[in-house]
C-alpha cells in the first residue's frame, strides 16, 4: 500500500510537470536573496517573493544562514551548484567564518543536493532516514528531480553525500555555534519520514522545510499521503513555539507564526468534510462536490494539490478497509 501510494504521488507530480511543459520553477534562472531576522541569523529566498507569495504562485527553495562566533551553519543545501553557490556567496558578504554545519530538512534534492559542493569540513545534520535513503536509492531520487526540475539543470552531475550527525525519528540534538543554539527535531511525519525542523529559541525564528510549503494561500503537500499524521505533526510544532515566531517556510519568503495555523485549518477542514460524508454513507464524489473550499482557492496549484493529494490521502485515512480509492479529481 505505501508503495502504491508513493508512486501514485511521483506520477501526479511528474504529470503537473508535463502538463505545465516547464518546471515549477526553474532552477537556472531563479536568484537568491537574503533577509536579516536577528543579529547573525539571515532568511534565503527567491527573488521576487513579495510578488509572488501572496498570489499563490510557487517558488525555489528556502532556506538560511546561521551565524555564530564559531562559524556558520546553512539550512539546506539547494538543488544544484549553481543556487549552492549563490548560497555560499551570500555566507561570504556577510562573514569570513567557515561553515561547519549544514541541515537537511528531507531527502529531497532540491533541499539537499547541494551537499555534494560542500566542503569536507562541513558535517552535514540530516535525519538518520534521509541517510539511509541517500545511500539506497539516491538514483530513484535524482531521476525524480530530473523529471520535475527539467534536464540541463545541474542535477546529472550530483553525486550523493549523506549525513555526519543524525537525527533517529523523534529525536533532537542541539548544536553550540558559539554564542548561539541551534535545535533541530524531527516531531513526526509531515510530509516525509525525515522531515527536521531547525528552531532558534533565543531569536525565535522556525525553519519548518517542506511541511509548511509557502505563506497563505499555498497548502500543504501531502505528496505520501498520511493526512492525520501530518496534522498531528503540525500541531506539535504550533504548540511548540511562540506565537510571536518569525517562521521560514520550505518555498518562500519568512511569515508568521499564523502560517501554521492556516495549514492546520485546512487539513482539518478536508478531515472534518470527508470524516461527515463518510459517516453520511456518500460515496467520494458526492463528498469532493459537498467539501466546500472556497477559501483555500487562491493557491495557484490549488486543484492539482488539493484534489490530487490532500482530499485522496484524507480518504485513504478515514475510510473503511475496501472503499474505492479513486481520487477526487478524477470524479468531479
Amino acid at each position: 500500500m505505501k508503495i502504491r501510494i508513493l508512486l501514485s504521488s511521483l506520477f501526479l507530480i511528474l504529470s503537473f510537470s508535463v502538463q505545465a511543459q516547464k518546471p515549477v520553477w526553474d532552477a537556472n534562472k531563479v536568484d537568491l536573496v537574503s533577509q536579516k531576522l536577528a543579529d547573525g541569523v539571515y532568511a534565503v529566498y527567491e527573488k521576487g517573493a513579495d510578488i509572488k507569495a501572496p498570489k499563490g504562485i510557487p517558488m525555489a527553495t528556502s532556506g538560511g544562514i546561521i551565524i555564530g562566533d564559531k562559524g556558520v551553519m546553512l539550512v539546506e543545501t539547494m538543488l544544484n551548484k549553481r543556487l549552492y553557490k549563490q548560497m555560499t556567496a551570500l555566507v561570504t558578504e556577510l562573514t569570513d567564518k567557515p561553515i561547519l554545519y549544514a541541515v537537511n530538512t528531507s531527502h529531497h534534492g532540491d533541499h539537499a543536493f547541494g551537499n555534494y559542493y560542500l566542503p569536507e569540513s562541513t558535517q552535514i545534520i540530516q535525519h538518520s532516514r534521509g541517510k539511509a535513503r541517500f545511500e539506497t536509492r539516491f538514483e530513484e531520487d535524482r531521476n525524480l528531480m530530473l523529471g520535475i526540475m527539467g534536464k540541463g539543470r545541474g542535477v546529472e552531475a550530483i553525486k550523493p553525500r549523506s549525513g555526519d550527525i543524525l537525527i533517529k525519528p523523534e529525536g533532537s540534538v542541539t548544536i553550540d555555534l558559539g554564542g548561539r543554539e541551534v535545535f533541530i527535531k524531527d516531531f513526526g511525519f509531515a510530509q516525509t519520514g525525515d522531515d527536521l525542523f531547525v528552531w532558534l529559541p533565543e531569536e525565535k525564528v522556525l525553519w519548518t522545510g517542506n511541511p509548511v510549503v509557502a505563506e497563505a494561500p499555498a497548502l500543504p503537500w501531502l505528496l505520501q499521503g498520511r493526512l492525520l499524521e501530518s496534522l498531528e505533526t503540525l500541531e506539535k510544532v504550533r504548540d511548540f513555539i511562540d506565537s510571536d515566531t518569525t517562521v521560514v517556510p520550505g518555498h518562500s519568503r519568512p511569515t508568521t507564526s499564523a502560517v501554521l495555523d492556516w495549514n492546520i485549518d485546512y487539513l482539518r477542514h478536508i478531515k472534518s468534510a470527508v470524516a461527515s460524508g463518510l459517516d453520511k454513507g456518500w460515496n467520494q464524489g458526492k463528498i469532493v462536490a459537498a467539501t466546500q473550499t472556497e477559501q483555500y482557492q487562491g493557491y495557484a496549484l490549488f486543484k492539482w494539490v488539493h484534489f490530487g493529494l490532500n482530499l485522496p490521502a484524507a480518504f485513504r485515512d478515514l475510510s473503511p478497509a475496501g472503499v474505492n480509492q479513486t481520487s477526487g479529481k478524477a470524479e468531479q
